[in-house]
C-alpha cells in the first residue's frame, strides 16, 4: 500500500485519548499496532460468535415448544414479525415476573445486534383459557 500523501490523512472518529498517542508513533510502531488491532478485532468477533452459540444452545426452545406454538397458530417464522431478522434469531422463554403463586413466562424472539441483545414478544407460554 504505497500511496503518496501531500498532507496528513484525516483522523478516524476515535476518542482523543486514543488518537493523539497514535499520531506520535513511528510508522513501524503504527504497523505493529494495526496488525494487533486487526488480530484483536478478529478474536473479539470469534468470542462474540461463541457466546451467541452458547447462549442459543442454553436458551432456545425445543421442538415440543415449537409444536405447541404452531398448534396454537402462533407463527414461528421470523419473517412474520416486523423487527425480527430472518437469520440469527431464535425463540426463547423469558420469565418477566414471578410471585409466590405464579410465574409469568412468555415466548420471545431473541437475536444479537452488534454488542446488544434484542427481543420481540411472541406469546404467553401458558395462555389463559
Amino acid at each position: 500500500m504505497n500511496r503518496e500523501f501531500t498532507r496528513e490523512p484525516p483522523p478516524p472518529d476515535l476518542p482523543k485519548y486514543l488518537r493523539e498517542p497514535l499520531e506520535k508513533q513511528s510508522p513501524e510502531r503504527l504497523e505493529t499496532v494495526a496488525a494487533y488491532a486487526q488480530e484483536l478485532a478478529e478474536w473479539k468477533r470469534q468470542q462474540r460468535q461463541e457466546e451467541l452459540e452458547r447462549r442459543r444452545a442454553e436458551e432456545e426452545v425445543d421442538e415440543e415448544q415449537l409444536e405447541d406454538l404452531e398448534d396454537r397458530e402462533v407463527s414461528t417464522d421470523p419473517a412474520d414479525y416486523e423487527d425480527v431478522p430472518t437469520s440469527g434469531a431464535y425463540i426463547t422463554v423469558k420469565t418477566t415476573k414471578q410471585t409466590d403463586q405464579k410465574e409469568y413466562r412468555y415466548y420471545y424472539w431473541q437475536w444479537r445486534e452488534g454488542d446488544s441483545w434484542k427481543n420481540e414478544y411472541i406469546a404467553p407460554v401458558n395462555p389463559q383459557e
